[in-house]
């Protein structure tokens, strides 16, 4: 598919890790119906969303060290780079589980592994517990919860801002793996209190189109399946001749503060001009 990188595993495992192709794309607002309409023979609404009501939250708490080791390395398009976040789902949170997750990029090759919690033991020393005391339920998530607590310490890793966004997801009818999702309403906070979820704090919009230096406010369009890529989503493409482009959330909330603060530079400083 056009501009479709590749996320590869070993082993498909969709509860601990993703093997799939995936690209982002920046859209118009003004082609999210259009699109919809499109992909209504071969979609129907995810499961979790159709449960929340058509569409639901995602919570994110980015972790990083102080010289923003992996926000660069994204920047740097470093070939062996990572990320470390928590992520759990609603709007308040507190009825999903906690996921912590590290998302691994070798080159082209991609891996995504989580070890998953009750809300509620997401809290003050989790991080410090012994792997038998989580009840984590498989051999991966133990080994995932491991790996996630070695590299927050070994690049002494903390939490820097939440992102929070709101998701509307759509899944193949015909297709082992298939999912297009639109993401709206972007957000962040700079972290305060790393287990409250952003409660104490005021959010900043990232929906701004002064954000990815365009003069409207746009959308986030993920187009995900796994190695056999649907033709419908090739024809999808190119029908709405939707452009592969690299959107990191996390790097995004970077500049923004950036921005806002005046510490560090912002994408598009040299050229972006207001009129």
């Amino acid at each position: 598919m056009v501009g479709i990188k590749k996320e590869k595993t070993e082993r498909a495992d969709f509860s601990t890790e993703l093997d799939r192709f995936e690209a982002k794309y920046i859209i118009p607002r003004r082609l999210v119906a259009p699109i919809k309409d499109f992909i209504r023979p071969y979609c129907v609404m995810d499961k979790h969303c159709a449960a929340a009501g058509g569409q639901y939250y995602i919570n994110t708490l980015q972790l990083d060290n102080a010289a923003l080791s992996l926000h660069y390395a994204k920047e740097w398009e470093a070939a062996h780079r990572f990320k470390l976040r928590v992520r759990t789902y609603g709007k308040p949170p507190g009825q999903a589980p906690v996921f912590m997750e590290i998302k691994r990029k070798y080159f082209e090759r991609v891996i995504k592994s989580r070890a998953c919690i009750p809300f509620a033991e997401w809290k003050p020393g989790v991080l410090e517990k012994h792997v038998d005391e989580l009840n984590l339920k498989s051999v991966k998530e133990r080994e995932a919860f491991r790996e996630f607590v070695r590299l927050t310490n070994e690049i002494d890793a903390k939490p820097l801002v939440y992102i929070r966004y709101c998701r509307e997801a759509f899944t193949g009818i015909f297709d082992h793996y298939a999912r297009i999702t639109f993401d709206s309403q972007l957000c962040y906070q700079p972290v305060f209190d790393m287990y409250n979820w952003g409660g104490n704090g005021r959010f900043i919009s990232m929906d701004s189109g002064l954000v990815r230096n365009r003069r409207e406010s746009s959308l986030v369009l993920e187009v995900k399946c796994t190695e056999q890529v649907p033709t419908w989503m090739v024809e999808l493409v190119q029908m709405f001749d939707l452009v592969r482009c690299g959107n990191c959330k996390y790097s995004t909330a970077i500049w923004m503060e950036n921005m806002l603060t005046g510490k560090g530079e912002a994408p598009f400083s040299d050229e972006f001009i207001l009129t």
